[in-house]
């Protein structure tokens, strides 16, 4: 008697890789907008030689006069000051690398689970099928357990504490009198993300799905 060849489906297989293929190709979009983005960015950055310029420190005259200078420095030198917030954060992240794994971990929870998990995969577990409302609750529940309940809220609330004490000081003792500030740089000093808030901040606007 001549067994016969049992018939394989692959409808599951061909939904699984075209699943993985959208995800792969979201995620692959998410992060050339992301560096393009940040490239736009850097490009508006002042000279460096300008930021350290010895001659153009003095000290302030009053609290008040201090506060004017941090903001028409901020205004002027705003992508230097995110930069140097942005290295003090990943300094204090490289140097313990149990938070930065933990935080690299919640971050693929994330991306994985959430933003690039296609709508027509449900999540399953333990043979339960999750909706995404509920996805996204167990998401904020385990963010605010890692970051309030662990060391990684307290490494990154101190490490942007450190960075904002750098900016204030150089803010307040740096002469922005020799800065030249046209219009555009009084109007984006209203915020502190403001410069992304430019005409090519829109198209860089990824929709969770």
């Amino acid at each position: 008697m001549t067994s016969q060849p049992l018939p394989i489906s692959t409808t599951e297989t061909t939904a699984a890789s075209s699943a993985t293929t959208t995800t792969l190709t979201s995620l692959r979009t998410f992060l050339t907008r992301l560096f393009s983005s940040l490239r736009t960015t850097l490009s508006h950055r002042r000279p460096w030689l300008e930021l350290v310029d010895r001659t153009a420190f003095s000290r302030p005259l009053s609290l008040s006069d201090a506060t004017t200078r941090v903001r028409k420095n901020f205004s002027y030198f705003k992508v230097n000051y995110l930069t140097i917030l942005a290295i003090v954060l990943a300094f204090s992240l490289l140097s313990h690398p149990f938070s930065l794994l933990t935080l690299l971990s919640l971050v693929a929870a994330w991306l994985g689970l959430y933003a690039f998990r296609p709508s027509d995969q449900p999540l399953v577990v333990l043979g339960r099928t999750m909706s995404n409302r509920e996805v996204l609750g167990i998401l904020v529940l385990v963010t605010v357990i890692v970051v309030f309940l662990t060391s990684v809220g307290s490494l990154i609330i101190t490490a942007v504490l450190v960075g904002v004490g750098i900016v204030c000081v150089h803010g307040a003792f740096r002469d922005p009198e020799d800065l030249f500030m046209d219009d555009q740089d009084i109007a984006g000093s209203t915020g502190l993300f403001s410069f992304i808030g430019g005409p090519s901040a829109g198209s860089n606007v990824i929709p969770l799905v």
